[in-house]
């Protein structure tokens, strides 16, 4: 019995080890994915205050040369209406930009919800107008 109970300790201590080292090494590559992770979120960052300013400096050029023939107000109101339209154009862009499935909106109501797998909607659109149906003379 003696040594029965000397494997049992040993087993413990085992499992203790085992369950120790898997905790590091998941530990250590969790810290490796988060380190990687961070710096693409870095260099996203530090890309998008370059092209924040990048696009602050072609509006000034585009309103510097507006200047040159026009008085400065509306040189910039120019410019302001030119980013309007581009601010619109691509947050159009973004919201047809969710695939062809995406619901469209229903004349006189809203469009029925998509299943959930995903197939689009569960039946066909009602029409607004009743179909041509051919008259049969007897």
């Amino acid at each position: 019995m003696d040594r029965l109970d000397h494997l049992e300790h040993l087993d413990r201590h085992l499992v203790e080890e085992l369950a120790q080292v898997a905790r590091e090494t998941v530990r250590d590559e969790l810290r490796e994915q988060s380190r990687k992770q961070r710096r693409t979120a870095v260099l996203y960052a530090a890309s998008g205050a370059a092209a924040l300013y990048a696009g602050g400096a072609v509006a000034l050029a585009v309103g510097l040369a507006l200047a040159i023939g026009l008085p400065g107000w509306a040189a910039a109101l120019i410019t302001g209406a030119l980013l309007g339209v581009v601010a619109y154009c691509l947050r159009g862009a973004a919201h047809s930009g969710h695939g062809p499935h995406t619901p469209h909106r229903v004349v006189g109501g809203t469009a029925p919800a998509a299943p959930p797998s995903g197939l689009g909607m569960p039946y066909p659109p009602m029409p607004e107008t009743p179909p041509d149906t051919p008259h049969h003379r007897a």
